[in-house]
C-alpha cells in the first residue's frame, strides 16, 4: 500500500500532471461561466455537466490542456527533449482536430438535423437527429492554446 500512496503523491505534485489537469479545469470552468452569463443553462446540472464533460464553446479546453502539458514539458526537460516534440506533435493534432474534422462533421451534423427535421414537419416522417457536437472556431482555440500556456507557465514558476 505504502508503494501506491507514494506513485499517487508522485503524481498528484508532478508539474506535468498539474499543469494539464489545471490547464482543462480552468477552461471548463471560465465555459461553464460563460454559460451561467449568457443563461443558455436550464438546470444545476448543465452547469454540472459544463464543468465536467462539455465539448465544445470558449474557451477550447482541449486546446488548453494540450498547451498547458507541452509548456511543462518544455519547462521542465527543454525544447530539445524526446517529450516535448511528442508534446509538440500531439497537440499539434489536437488542435488541428479541434479546428477542421470536429468542427465539420458538427456542421454537417446540424444540418443533416435540419433537413431530417424538414422531412419530418413535411412527410410524417420520424426522424432521431444527430448529435451537433461542433468543434471550436478559431478564436476558442488561441484563447486555449494562451490560457494553457499561461497556467503552465505560472505553476513552473511560482
Amino acid at each position: 500500500m505504502g508503494v501506491l500512496r507514494y506513485q499517487l503523491q508522485s503524481l498528484f505534485t508532478n508539474i506535468l500532471f498539474i499543469s494539464a489537469l489545471s490547464s482543462w479545469f480552468v477552461a471548463q470552468v471560465i465555459k461553464a461561466l460563460i454559460v451561467i452569463i449568457q443563461g443558455r443553462w436550464r438546470s444545476a446540472g448543465d452547469i454540472m455537466t459544463t464543468l465536467a464533460w462539455r465539448t465544445g464553446g470558449m474557451p477550447s479546453s482541449h486546446a488548453s490542456m494540450v498547451s498547458g502539458l507541452t509548456t511543462a514539458v518544455a519547462i521542465k526537460d527543454g525544447i530539445s527533449s524526446d517529450l516535448f516534440v511528442v508534446m509538440l506533435f500531439m497537440a499539434l493534432v489536437i488542435i488541428r482536430d479541434a479546428l477542421g474534422v470536429r468542427r465539420s462533421s458538427g456542421l454537417q451534423a446540424r444540418t443533416l438535423n435540419q433537413m431530417g427535421q424538414y422531412l419530418a414537419d413535411t412527410d410524417d416522417y420520424e426522424y432521431q437527429p444527430l448529435k451537433e457536437v461542433l468543434g471550436h472556431k478559431p478564436m476558442e482555440v488561441v484563447v486555449g492554446c494562451l490560457l494553457g500556456i499561461i497556467i503552465a507557465s505560472a505553476l513552473a514558476f511560482l
